[in-house]
């Protein structure tokens, strides 16, 4: 049988992850199949098979590729010893990261759901991970008298919440600027940690 032009491994296997990606943001992980994935790519639903065991492989695939970048990206940052600064600095580049990865960051807190208990570990560890740096910088604060957080935990997971928002709601050419919107946002983080 002839191969299905463009099924390169190189090639489709990308395409696929990009097809389940897509089609997971838009339905849901549990409203796709394998065959609708299959269908968007162009190939025989039993093609994918050389590429992924399983749906669920692809889910968590894609979770963890998104973490991994996230946790690679945010290590690149110039880091600073002023915990104002460095507060400042991960409010930016949480904004400005995942607003270029609107499907993955979808995905990455919707779908934790569906993945089976040995993936949800490992992508709450690479989570927990990311979650540490901040907490870091709140707890720098803490100790040197800046901020007044209570417990540098729950600021944590509360200020990402907050920060996740502006994917729900921010749209280019709208009515702030991308530089205006991380303003006031690091206004309200600020404020909020220096009570």
């Amino acid at each position: 049988m002839a191969r299905t032009q463009g099924s390169h491994s190189d090639i489709t296997g990308p395409r696929i992850r990009q097809a389940a990606l897509g089609l997971f943001a838009r339905h849901g992980y549990a409203a796709v199949s394998m065959r609708k994935i299959a269908a968007e790519v162009g190939v025989q639903a039993g093609a994918l098979y050389n590429y992924t065991p399983d749906k669920q492989s692809l889910l968590f695939r894609l979770m963890r590729d998104h973490m991994q970048d996230l946790l690679s990206a945010y290590g690149e940052q110039k880091q600073t010893g002023d915990p104002q600064d460095a507060l400042r600095r991960f409010v930016g580049f949480h904004i400005r990261f995942h607003l270029q990865r609107p499907d993955e960051v979808f995905i990455a807190y919707m779908e934790l759901r569906n993945l089976t208990p040995e993936n949800f570990a490992e992508i709450e560890d690479l989570r927990r991970k990311y979650e540490d740096g901040l907490e870091a910088i709140l707890r720098e604060g803490q100790r040197a008298g800046i901020f007044a957080v209570a417990d540098t935990k729950i600021a944590t997971l509360a200020v990402i919440a907050m920060l996740n928002g502006v994917m729900t709601w921010y749209r280019a050419g709208g009515r702030l600027s991308l530089d205006e919107v991380e303003a006031v946002y690091w206004d309200m983080v600020r404020k909020a940690m220096t009570a």
